[in-house]
């Protein structure tokens, strides 16, 4: 009987399990669906979500029942659903005075393609690019300060006394602390009669209304769970597009004072000036790792449309604001929030790319290190050049292997911090304080970056 059993099975292979697979097989075949042998030429990336592949022979049947395909329809029919409104645009010049961009796809421009670009300038023109970026950065990036903040209100959470259903990670709890202690010292969140209490339920209070965070790319949304824990937050918009499970949602529905509303959507389509909950209400907006574009789309997601909603009595207001920028290699042209400001800097489109794929340097050593001081250390590329290309046939690529870790590791966060400080420019434009700090050391997270702005006066 068990011998009828395995002739019935997929014969798959699994080496964690050590046996065969334990699904059936298709008609005519010695393999399951999963493990059919594939061709390439034959499966293309899911038009709805191309996190799966499909057969292309499929592909119209597919359409009709992939899993997406009732979230997409139903999201199509929000009224804060626009798509591609913060998506920005190739040419900033041209952008409309509403925010709304034309219609029109544009080519992504993958890590690959940066790489070789990068790789196929000749060695003086890498070299010209990196006295550009070591001159831009010396003139624009001279007051990012440490600032290693853990509040009061946050003891709890840095003891680890918090329920046991809380998934607890010191390095994510540091840095979520840190975020939050920066806020306070920035004035957005305040300590009031030795309790800690959000200024925004102060000002909310006074006017009898209910104060609101949003925060972008939430994930399960812990950083939330922080800032309602130690601050009395009532109001809350998780903005996301993935579904997760193990989510903080359950936590935070528990609190009686709290109201929690989860956005399943894109930022690139979130207009929030039309989520109806939100409207009339000062709020916060917060994000942990915004990977990438992320930063640029939720910036244009809080303040491009800002002055048109004001038109319009739509009375959302942003009050402050805390990014942890990362991942600044998957920026994109396009999406960027500040292409004048770079312009204006001499950057190119071409040499943006090249930037952003550089900042990969920054991270790709030992993430244990202490890279704190690694921009201090001053880049010779004249010796590099002498050095390590003489004679090399693979020219800027050879460079770049048989560069020192420390030297990659510098150019990468001059990198990163150059397209951060054009974000602070945009916002500094936008008529908010703003300041970039480095918010934890890098032994706790190499991408330690943090964003902070707020409203002053008037608002």
């Amino acid at each position: 009987m068990k011998t009828k059993v395995m002739k019935n099975r997929c014969k798959f292979w699994v080496p964690k399990k050590s046996r065969f697979c334990a699904n059936s097989p298709l008609q005519n075949s010695l393999f399951c669906g999963n493990h059919t042998p594939r061709t390439n030429n034959q499966w293309i990336p899911c038009p709805i979500d191309p996190s799966h592949s499909v057969l292309q022979e499929n592909l119209g049947s597919h359409l009709r029942r992939c899993p997406l395909v009732k979230q997409v329809q139903s999201l199509s029919t929000q009224p804060f659903y626009q798509k591609g409104v913060n998506a920005g645009k190739e040419d900033e010049q041209e952008e409309p005075e509403t925010g709304i961009p034309t219609s029109g796809c544009f080519d992504i421009v993958t890590s690959e393609m940066k790489r070789n670009a990068v790789y196929s300038l000749n060695t003086s023109e890498f070299f010209e690019m990196i006295r550009k970026i070591e001159s831009v950065h010396a003139q624009i990036c001279n007051d990012i300060k440490d600032s290693y903040k853990i509040p009061e209100a946050c003891g709890v959470w840095i003891k680890g006394e918090v329920e046991r259903n809380v998934p607890f990670q010191e390095k994510h709890v540091a840095q979520q602390a840190s975020m939050l202690g920066n806020l306070e010292e920035f004035g957005v969140l305040e300590r009031i009669d030795g309790k800690e209490k959000c200024e925004l339920v102060e000002r909310a209070e006074n006017s009898n209304g209910v104060p609101a965070v949003v925060e972008f790319g939430a994930g399960r949304g812990y950083l939330t769970q922080m800032l309602a824990d130690c601050y009395g937050i009532r109001r809350v918009f998780l903005v996301e597009r993935k579904a997760y499970k193990l989510k903080a949602d359950r936590s935070l529905r528990q609190k009686e004072s709290l109201i929690l509303e989860r956005l399943r959507i894109d930022i690139e389509d979130l207009n929030l000036n039309a989520v109806e909950s939100l409207q009339g209400l000062p709020y916060i907006a917060i994000g942990k790792h915004l990977c990438g574009p992320a930063t640029d789309l939720t910036l244009r997601c809080c303040l491009a449309n800002e002055r048109n909603a004001e038109q319009c009595g739509v009375n959302c207001y942003l009050r402050g604001l805390a990014i942890a920028t990362c991942c600044h290699h998957l920026c994109q042209w396009k999406h960027y929030i500040n292409k004048k400001y770079l312009t204006s800097l001499g950057i190119s489109k071409e040499e943006f790319h090249a930037i952003t794929w550089l900042t990969s340097w920054a991270v790709d050593a030992d993430h244990g290190s202490d890279l704190s001081d690694v921009i201090d250390i001053k880049l010779h590329p004249e010796s590099i050049e002498g050095e390590e290309c003489n004679g090399d046939a693979n020219g800027v690529e050879a460079i770049a292997k048989n560069m020192k870790a420390i030297e990659r590791a510098k150019l990468g966060f001059m990198c990163k911090q150059i397209i951060d400080m054009g974000r602070l420019m945009w916002l500094k434009e936008h008529g908010l304080q703003t300041r970039l700090v480095k918010y934890v050391p890098s032994s706790i997270s190499p991408e330690n970056h943090l964003l902070i702005a707020r409203h002053v006066g008037g608002r």
